[in-house]
């Protein structure tokens, strides 16, 4: 992340009955997990929508549709001691291949060659601060 830069990204709720699909990531400082769903920073001319379709593509192999736009979030945060700042562009969509809904877990292959899970959580999870997701005022957007 760099320091005093306004990153613009882009990210996508896929949804399944009272859950979301999100990946866990993990704050050195604060010791303490987080999720987020799936998405990206968006490149320059790129829209935000056209950064969805790349980085699902890129991360879990797999090609999206009914991309819907929802809102834009604002987000200021601290993460590994750091500040950062991000515009944040939320949409929902779905997965065409309908198998993902049915895995448990999906594997997320980064630009860098790591690998992590996207998980299925219930939006209860996050609920009065159990599980903490981001971007902050995410979750009162999904429970309007």
């Amino acid at each position: 992340m760099k320091k005093e830069i306004i990153r613009p990204i882009a990210i996508c709720l896929f949804q399944k009955d009272n859950t979301i699909l999100v990946s866990e990531g993990y704050d050195y400082v604060k010791e303490e997990f987080y999720y987020i769903p799936i998405g990206g920073g968006i490149e320059f001319g790129e829209k935000s929508s056209d950064t969805l379709i790349r980085e699902v593509k890129e991360e879990l192999d797999a090609d999206i549709s009914n991309l819907q736009f929802l809102s834009t979030i604002e987000n200021i945060f601290t993460f590994n001691g750091d500040t950062a700042h991000e515009i944040v562009q939320i949409y929902d969509g779905e997965f065409v291949d309908k198998s993902l809904y049915n895995q448990s877990k999906l594997l997320i292959k980064e630009d860098n060659g790591q690998t992590h899970k996207a998980t299925w959580k219930p939006l209860s999870d996050f609920q009065n601060g159990k599980l903490r997701l981001v971007p902050e005022s995410l979750y009162n957007l999904l429970t309007k």
